[in-house]
């Protein structure tokens, strides 16, 4: 059916070859290597390094090292299921919301996803406008920096998945000379491995809100992974790709951070850069780098303004999104970085809860198509399961019990069947109505 639905836009004189509002379908399925590479493209980060330099800051090296070790795990098994329900779907992040939560719940997931994501495309801009200004002598001049970088980061966006595939085949390899070379100069200031152990913290954080910063650091592009993984041609080629990306490859980034803010005693990871004398050659690497986390961020909010609004093209969302975060970044978000992450950390894990709820437990792995669907305006069984996660999340961070993003992926993941059931029990089954012929399941 994703192949008809396909053919049906193409009649109608729609080009744009990422499917923002069906399932992709199996003609443009890529393979695992393809996968692969745009999302450690997306998770090799330099402002990850930082999310790592601000809890590193707080915490020994031995303690540390348990923190990120258990923060990646709750990241990469939630994001590597999630890659998993987007492979087999064929479907975006916010159209997983459209069939959890209805035609209405899920513009909550539009802002959500897309709205966060603009969040952190300004925070990069911000970052690369910074970084690169002050390594070339021109600090006056880092808001022209910020207006370039955002252009070039929105390009790639622009021209879909195959755009976002290039870049990153080009960056992934020059990120790892970049976190090496943080590594190395940081054992080379701190004289090696145990005068790195030896370094006491020049910060306080709390256990809940390292690992809140933690999660919250792909929180929502992480939730955003099944933008990625639906091009992929089995189910596998997802899981497996975003258990490399999320827990691997960002457990690497913010152990490099880390190491940096240890070693130099600066929780700025910015500051721990230009201490090391960041030009030229190095600029450059971080350029790559930041570029192809953005132009998923930029992807993202486009295919959630698509959603939205009912437009059968994620380009013109892409340049109002990359617009409005070129204004956030000018303006100062990125002093509220931490902030940020905790948010994220609390709001965005209970909704990819709702997804794998849904998906596992009410569709059983089997949604119908999109083409074939009347949704209900909203699944208040969604709703009620995402309100309790958040809520969980909430006070688990409030109060520093436990961890607060396994809370809301938990709470919200099993409330789904609960609340479904209990409204079956009531006379008011949630279900959408199947229209078409497509019978594989229902949500």
């Amino acid at each position: 059916m994703a192949d008809e639905a396909h053919q049906d836009i193409r009649s109608k004189g729609v080009v744009d070859p990422d499917y923002p509002l069906t399932e992709v379908p199996g003609s443009a399925r890529r393979g695992f290597l393809s996968l692969l590479v745009v999302l450690l493209g997306f998770t090799f980060f330099t402002p990850t390094m930082l999310a790592g330099a601000q809890v590193g800051a707080a915490f020994t090296l031995g303690d540390f090292l348990g923190v990120v070790l258990l923060g990646s795990v709750i990241l990469g098994g939630y994001v590597a299921v999630l890659a998993w329900i987007g492979a087999k779907s064929g479907l975006t992040a916010v159209l997983l919301c459209r069939h959890a939560l209805g035609r209405v719940g899920a513009k909550w997931g539009d802002l959500m996803l897309g709205g966060t994501q603009v969040g952190w495309f300004a925070i990069t801009v911000a970052f690369f406008g910074l970084i690169t200004a002050e390594a070339f002598g021109i600090p006056e001049l880092d808001w022209l920096m910020m207006i370039i970088g955002a252009a070039l980061m929105g390009l790639s966006a622009y021209f879909g998945y195959k755009g976002i595939q290039l870049i990153s085949a080009i960056s992934v390899p020059l990120m790892f000379i970049l976190a090496f070379w943080v590594l190395a100069e940081a054992l080379g200031e701190a004289g090696g491995w145990e005068g790195l152990a030896a370094v006491e913290p020049v910060e306080t954080m709390t256990l809940g809100t390292a690992l809140t910063i933690v999660v919250g650091t792909f929180a929502s592009g992480g939730t955003n992974t099944p933008n990625w993984s639906r091009f992929a041609r089995a189910p596998w080629h997802g899981f497996t790709a975003a258990v490399a990306a999320f827990f691997a490859a960002n457990l690497l980034m913010l152990f490099f951070g880390a190491v940096g803010a240890i070693a130099f005693g600066e929780p700025d990871f910015v500051d721990v850069l230009l201490q090391l004398g960041l030009v030229g050659a190095a600029v450059a690497l971080l350029a790559m780098n930041l570029w192809t986390t953005n132009d998923n961020a930029a992807y993202a909010f486009g295919v959630a303004g698509a959603e939205a609004f009912g437009v059968r093209s994620k380009r013109p969302f892409v340049i109002i999104g990359v617009a409005i975060a070129l204004v956030l970044a000018l303006t100062g978000i990125w002093d509220r970085l931490e902030d940020f992450l905790i948010l994220l950390g609390v709001f965005i894990p209970p909704l990819g809860g709702v997804i794998i709820g849904d998906f596992l437990f009410n569709a059983r792995g089997r949604l119908p198509d999109i083409a074939d669907t009347a949704f209900r305006m909203i699944r208040w069984d969604g709703l009620i399961a995402y309100l309790a996660g958040t809520g969980a999340a909430w006070l688990g961070n409030t109060l520093d019990v436990g961890i607060p993003p396994l809370f809301g992926i938990v709470v919200a993941a099993v409330g789904v069947p609960v609340a479904s059931a209990a409204f079956r029990a009531l006379g008011a089954p949630q279900t959408h109505q199947v229209t078409g012929s497509s019978e594989e399941g229902e949500s």
